[in-house]
């Protein structure tokens, strides 16, 4: 679990459900030790900072090109993106995701709102919270979308093991999508 910013307690809570043992990630020691990462939603820029000031930016983009099994929700999805149509001043990403997403595409905090969606690989629909989330404008063809919203907007992907998702799962306790990264391992 990248933790450096966002709500990393709740996907901790989430992953120990699953009888995974939560590693927080701080530093490139940290990184080395875990056989997956979530970087959860809170605020892309800051968490790309942090990452940029505790040394985990290469770290974590070397971990993801090599085949870590990545889950990023939210702001995670962002930092996975190969292009963010409207960065921050000097935000960057992590790769892994060969999209370009656009930040905050639904508006703004009173803009949030929950919704049940379909994710592919999972059983039933999964409830979903949506806050300033990004939406998948434009993706390679090696990507593969998991999620739509009823419009056709595309709100979750994935490539080989990383996979990225706009809306929240783990506020509602679900550990399903969590259980599609651990099944990755």
């Amino acid at each position: 679990m990248l933790a450096l910013q966002g709500d990393v307690r709740e996907h901790a809570v989430t992953l120990e459900k699953l009888g995974c043992n939560v590693v927080e990630v701080r530093t490139p020691a940290d990184l080395a030790s875990v056989e997956a990462l979530v970087i959860p939603g809170g605020e892309s820029t800051t968490i790309f900072k942090l990452a940029e000031v505790f040394g985990m930016t290469e770290p974590l983009r070397e971990a993801i090109a090599s085949g870590l099994p990545v889950l990023g929700t939210c702001a995670g999805l962002i930092l996975l993106a190969k292009e963010i149509l409207d960065p921050a001043s000097n935000q960057g990403s992590f790769g892994g995701l060969d999209i370009s997403v656009r930040r905050n595409a639904f508006g703004n905090q009173n803009d949030s709102f929950e919704t049940e969606l379909a994710v592919r690989g999972i059983e039933g629909e999964v409830r979903a919270a949506f806050i300033r989330a990004p939406i998948v404008e434009a993706l390679d063809h090696s990507v593969e979308v998991i999620s739509t919203l009823p419009s056709g907007q595309i709100v979750g992907v994935r490539q080989g093991k990383v996979m990225g998702i706009s809306f929240h799962p783990e506020i509602y306790g679900d550990a399903r999508v969590h259980q599609l990264l651990v099944d990755s391992i």
